[in-house]
């Protein structure tokens, strides 16, 4: 896991504050082994992003995966809602209207 240990280094915040939405810089943390959301956002990122570091996120992944079920309180209530099927459409967020079809090109005159 090179890739993955070389590129991040989370550290603990010396305070309980959140994080700085302004902040291009400031990390997001997931816990994969406690919430099936964020082990979802691994699996995308690890689909689209560059080889060596997919093949560490594959590899962190099937870890996750045969380890022990564990949840916190956020990935119990993640998990509820996965089961009930509303995670494939984020709360608010209505279909994309279908697209008509695009307009024929005019015939040229000769």
């Amino acid at each position: 896991m090179a890739e993955l240990t070389r590129r991040y280094v989370v550290t603990p915040l010396a305070t309980e504050a959140p994080f700085d939405l302004r902040d291009p810089d400031a990390p997001f943390v997931l816990k994969p082994w406690k919430d099936p959301a964020a082990l979802r956002a691994l699996r995308t990122y690890r689909d689209n992003c560059y080889p060596e570091l997919a093949r560490d996120l594959g590899e962190w992944i099937r870890l996750v995966e045969a380890g022990p079920v564990i949840r916190g309180d956020i990935g119990r209530r993640n998990e509820r809602l996965q089961a009930a099927g509303a995670a494939r459409r984020p709360p608010g967020r209505r279909p994309a209207k279908p697209r008509r079809p695009a307009a024929r090109p005019k015939k040229r005159r000769r």
